[in-house]
């Protein structure tokens, strides 16, 4: 695995999530998995093994020299680059999320070819190099030159977290990568010709994956395919959707650190504590009989914001005011959506709006609450559709990527459903799936319990994903002999 981010050591986001646990699963299952990473400024690395490895790579003009250490978790090593790239500073991306380093095409430039150093210096021949978003696009275009004869054997498997990220610079800039030029390492045409890391990678690996079979199907599409769609679906051959899984330890009802009330699908008692304990800490009305709705989410257009709160009155407040309901919303993000929530959680009632970013938070509101909203634009995969299912929150989301991929609707289903789904990205669309679950909440108990074991039952473990990805893997050995 190559990667710029990865759990426990660094992480802006779900990529490093999926990096550590993928690993880790992998491993669990036999296979030898070694992740290369940079080692950044705000890695402990007191406990790391220095490797006894110089090496000098070439970029524009200069040798840079690198050094290497590693540590292990588990089954998992991890080696790390040591450059003053990484270690000088404390941002992965940049010093905040708004502001990139202006040299972010060298330092990940250097990252590709520094693994594929390291293996030589391991002497380690790997089968597969695994490839994690833009930042390592560049790795199976080196491994596709064919110049070096180590890495005759080596495929390279390319996976998309989220094809809106690229990695695009300025053309004349690859000139900096002291990288042979080719001209599908550029998007885009004459005078908008861009140097894209993503696009490159997709061109030359030898297998592309991406987090859900429908997020792969989605992004062949105009709409979804944030102008690579030509590409993807000329590739969709070697295309694959393999959907996420969580941490069963860590979102788990019956252990879980954060709530003081356990459960299980056996007996789910103590969800309906842990929603009184909800009401209570978010000034709700202490009421079983009331389904309460629940959102943990960034605040931006991607996850449905605008056509909940669009219109006078939108589609929140004719949920809060027509259906006899309650909603928690928690998260950070756009200064405008934050305004209207804000207004809106002063106005009504049963309506608790929480601009914050608590992960202890999180974990109770997916215990407590009896519905969780996501009516997403688009979502590669998606994780809180997973934990809720866990935690037999159902999901009424909107049916797109990873979350047309998990859940199974209830009018559609009824006896294997297992959350509402919705197509029309409208405000309306949002409204009548919200009213579709209201409808189901007040059918008799046993139903909603039945649905909520349904849930908790759901197959959300990181084993099935490695087995999928493993699957691949050796489909890609076999081709090579």
């Amino acid at each position: 695995m190559v990667s710029s981010e990865s759990v426990p050591f660094s992480k802006s986001g779900g990529l490093a999530d999926v990096v550590g646990a993928l690993s880790n699963a992998l491993s669990e299952i036999g296979e030898d998995v070694r992740v290369v990473l940079p080692l950044y400024g705000s890695v402990d690395s007191t406990d790391f093994t220095d490797l006894p490895f110089q090496e000098e790579i070439p970029l524009l003009g200069s040798k840079e020299k690198v050094t290497f250490c590693e540590t292990k978790l588990n089954k998992v090593t991890y080696y790390f680059i040591k450059h003053p790239f990484y270690t000088d500073r404390k941002g992965i991306y940049g010093d905040t999320s708004f502001t990139p380093y202006h040299d972010n095409l060298s330092r990940y430039t250097l990252l590709n070819k520094a693994a594929l150093v390291l293996c030589k210096l391991l002497k380690w021949k790997v089968d597969i190099m695994h490839c994690h978003d833009w930042t390592c696009g560049f790795l199976p275009y080196l491994l596709a030159q064919k110049e070096d004869s180590f890495f005759h054997d080596t495929k390279s498997v390319m996976t998309i977290h989220n094809l809106a990220y690229q990695g695009e610079f300025s053309r004349l800039e690859f000139l900096t990568t002291d990288i042979e030029p080719d001209s599908r390492v550029f998007s885009g045409e004459k005078a908008t010709k861009r140097t894209n890391m993503l696009k490159t990678g997709l061109e030359f690996a030898d297998y592309l994956t991406t987090v859900s079979p429908t997020y792969a199907q989605e992004i062949q599409s105009e709409q979804f395919g944030c102008s690579l769609d030509k590409l993807l679906t000329s590739r969709s051959s070697v295309l694959h959707g393999i959907i996420n899984g969580i941490d069963y330890e860590e979102w788990n009802p019956q252990k879980d650190k954060f709530l003081e009330h356990s459960f299980s699908a056996n007996d789910i008692s103590g969800k309906a504590l842990m929603k009184q304990a909800l009401q209570k800490d978010f000034s709700l009305k202490e009421d079983p009989s009331v389904p309460l709705f629940a959102m943990i989410s960034r605040l931006a257009e991607q996850k449905g914001f605008v056509e909940l709160l669009e219109g006078e009155p939108c589609a929140l407040e004719q949920m809060l005011q027509e259906s006899d309901m309650q909603m928690i919303i928690i998260g950070t993000g756009d200064a405008t959506i934050e305004k209207k929530l804000r207004s809106l959680g002063d106005t009504y009632e049963n309506l608790s709006v929480n601009i914050l970013f608590s992960n202890k938070a999180a974990h109770r509101l997916e215990a407590g609450a009896d519905f969780f909203l996501m009516p997403s634009r688009y979502e590669p995969c998606g994780l809180n559709q997973l934990y809720s299912l866990r935690y037999g929150t159902i999901p009424v989301a909107r049916k797109t990527g990873g979350l047309a991929d998990s859940i199974i609707d209830l009018n559609e289903n009824e006896k294997e459903g297992t959350g509402i789904l919705f197509e029309s990205m409208t405000g309306h669309g949002i409204l009548e799936a919200v009213e579709r679950a209201v409808q189901w909440w007040k059918k008799d108990e046993h139903t909603i319990q039945s649905i909520r074991s349904r849930c908790m039952r759901w197959d959300s473990s990181w084993e099935r994903s490695a087995k999928a990805y493993q699957s691949l893997y050796k489909t890609s050995i076999r081709e090579k002999k």
